[in-house]
């Protein structure tokens, strides 16, 4: 029996966690469920925040502000913070992870978008880590990142997840969902549901390329690598530029992620596929950077994060997004240059065309 549990803006997909409750030991089965329960108590909280300002301390002049603190396996945020600012590794490696990715994640926005935080008014990046026992998940709660410690008090055989922290691109991709609660606001269900769960891959993605000064055409495009144990037969969460074949476990299932419109998914649960169908634009930007080829965080990356920015509404869906990228690349770069081109072969790649009509629409 399925559960429908909504788990908005954390890491490990439903339809995932669904199939262990269905498929796993008694254990897993119960992590599973324990994942997607507290992952759900968090929806209304996370969705009133869109729209409020938060008594979160912020920093006026650029400059990095990261807090971790350890949640010591119970669910009280944001916990005793164990590292600050400036502050040297303390030999936790979740609380080290969290410190060092936030500031990746802080560094790129800023040195390539000129983004101040995740607010761009200089927002305090608060992380707290050692999130209740067993935790499966990691999650934006609004004001703040949470990290799982995974399944590593299980024994070996029974374990299905490492740490949450493990993963630079789960980091941004995290982070990058509190940028767009401050900037489209997309709502969080069907199309604009799944465009907010791209851009996060997105930039979760350009966060650990940018890390390994890897060229478009030299990253694995992977999202969540190094989450799974040896036990799982998978190599990530997601793939952008393979969606569909991330992994294929008889206890995690096999990913339903479409790579066209075509096989666009129309379902009830997970918000209306909003973890599913992100496979779609997913693989529209892998399509359009590596077009554009070079570091793909420079120019498809701008083109992006700029429509994010001054483009994209609450109830923007792909058609929108296509339209808006590509008028974005056009007064970035010009009209019909490489980047515009480039940017209308990756829609067209996954089944969306773009015509010159389109420009009047942005």
């Amino acid at each position: 029996m399925k559960t429908h549990l909504s788990c908005l803006h954390c890491f490990t997909p439903p339809h995932m966690l669904e199939h262990i409750i269905e498929s796993g030991t008694p254990m897993q089965k119960d992590r599973a469920l324990k994942a997607l329960m507290l992952s759900g108590q968090f929806r209304g909280r996370r969705q009133s925040l869109t729209r409020v300002k938060f008594p979160v301390p912020h920093t006026t002049k650029p400059g990095k502000k990261r807090y971790v603190y350890t949640a010591g396996f119970g669910s009280g945020l944001p916990g005793t913070v164990v590292r600050k600012e400036k502050d040297p590794p303390v030999g936790d490696p979740a609380a080290d992870e969290a410190y060092e990715g936030a500031g990746i994640t802080y560094d790129l926005f800023l040195d390539q978008y000129e983004r101040n935080s995740i607010d761009n008014e200089g927002m305090h990046l608060v992380s707290t880590v050692h999130y209740q026992q067993g935790y499966d998940n990691a999650f934006w709660n609004g004001e703040q990142m949470v990290y799982g410690d995974g399944d590593e008090d299980l024994p070996e055989e029974e374990r299905l997840f490492n740490r949450f922290t493990i993963s630079l691109d789960v980091i941004g991709h995290e982070l990058t969902h509190g940028v767009t609660q401050f900037e489209a606001k997309l709502a969080y269900w069907e199309q604009p549901g799944a465009l907010n769960e791209s851009y996060s891959d997105v930039f979760g993605s350009l966060v650990r390329q940018k890390k390994l000064k890897q060229k478009a055409e030299e990253a694995d495009w992977l999202i969540g690598a190094g989450l799974f144990t040896s036990n799982v037969n998978g190599k990530a969460i997601r793939s952008m530029k393979k969606p569909g074949t991330a992994y294929n476990d008889p206890i995690l299932g096999k990913d339903p992620q479409p790579a066209h419109m075509k096989h666009y998914v129309k379902t009830a649960s997970d918000n209306g596929g909003v973890h599913i169908n992100s496979g779609i634009p997913n693989r529209a930007f892998y399509l359009a950077a590596v077009a554009m080829g070079g570091y793909a965080w420079e120019k498809a990356g701008k083109i992006w994060y700029t429509t994010l920015r001054d483009k994209l509404r609450e109830k923007s869906n792909f058609r929108d997004a296509a339209r808006m990228t590509w008028t974005v690349a056009g007064e970035l770069y010009g009209k019909n240059s490489p980047e515009q081109k480039a940017v209308k072969k990756g829609w067209e790649g996954v089944g969306i065309t773009i015509s010159e009509n389109d420009a009047k629409k942005v």
